[in-house]
């Protein structure tokens, strides 16, 4: 039969305690790090979908100063678009347009273009939740 000795069972004291405490830390930290990247991730993917909306938003623009330049061979300067509905909801819209008369080569041939500028908004100008798409193009008018 053997027998223990009371010496080397007290320097073995508080080792689990030890061992059960820093495995305790470890994976506490590990689960607060995991909470805040998958905050930062939602943060992330909400933005981008609002910079998705944003190019739609300021592409509904841009088509509507199109079609106003194309129905009447002209449009006004600087128009503020109503409220879209739906998911675009939450968005000024405004749209520029400026008349260019330009000649094409050499043939004395003028022909008439429009540059429209659309910019889209959404939020307060400094803020993490600030989105704005802006969209140029240029048009003929035949």
């Amino acid at each position: 039969m053997s027998t223990i000795r009371p010496d080397r069972c007290r320097s073995a004291r508080g080792f689990a305690l030890a061992s059960a405490i820093f495995l305790l830390v470890v994976l506490a930290s590990l689960g607060a790090f995991m909470v805040h990247f998958s905050t930062v991730q939602q943060a992330s993917s909400a933005q981008d979908l609002n910079g998705s909306k944003a190019y739609q938003a300021a592409r509904a623009g841009m088509e509507w100063g199109m079609y106003q330049a194309l129905k009447n061979g002209a449009c006004a300067g600087s128009t503020t678009l109503p409220a879209l509905g739906g998911g675009l909801s939450g968005f000024a819209i405004t749209v520029t347009c400026t008349p260019v008369l330009a000649t094409e080569g050499t043939v004395a041939n003028n022909v008439t273009l429009f540059q429209i500028t659309s910019t889209a908004t959404s939020g307060t100008s400094g803020t993490t939740h600030y989105v704005e798409r802006k969209l140029q193009g240029l048009v003929e008018k035949p």
